[in-house]
């Protein structure tokens, strides 16, 4: 537990935000916002690179460790591509050749023809 005297407390809890965590809050905002429109365009969710790209079109001044911060704190995660189901995909069976050269694959020691 904090050594805090409870007056101390109460004077910190009750200043307000500064200038950096109102931009903060601001641009989380938005950056929750393109994510939420990057599921419906291109069917997979984007990450922090075209999120900070997002937001810079929208005219934004955000750099890009900034912009994964944000991401990180808000708690979003990238969604990397889409895995298949285990299994049998099809396809034939292997088929061998017939030995139509009438090669000789037996050998009786290495190194020998």
């Amino acid at each position: 537990m904090l050594q805090v005297h409870p007056s101390g407390l109460s004077a910190w809890l009750g200043k307000p935000l500064s200038p950096r965590a109102l931009e903060d809050e601001r641009q989380t905002v938005l950056i929750k916002q393109a994510w939420d429109d990057s599921d419906k365009v291109y069917g997979y969710v984007y990450g922090y690179r075209k999120l900070h790209d997002d937001i810079c079109d929208m005219g934004e001044d955000i750099s890009p460790n900034r912009a994964w911060r944000r991401v990180r704190l808000a708690g979003i995660k990238a969604q990397i591509g889409c895995k298949k189901k285990p299994g049998f995909y099809g396809g034939s069976p292997a088929v061998v050749a017939d030995n139509t050269l009438n090669r000789e694959f037996d050998v009786h020691a290495p190194d020998q023809f």
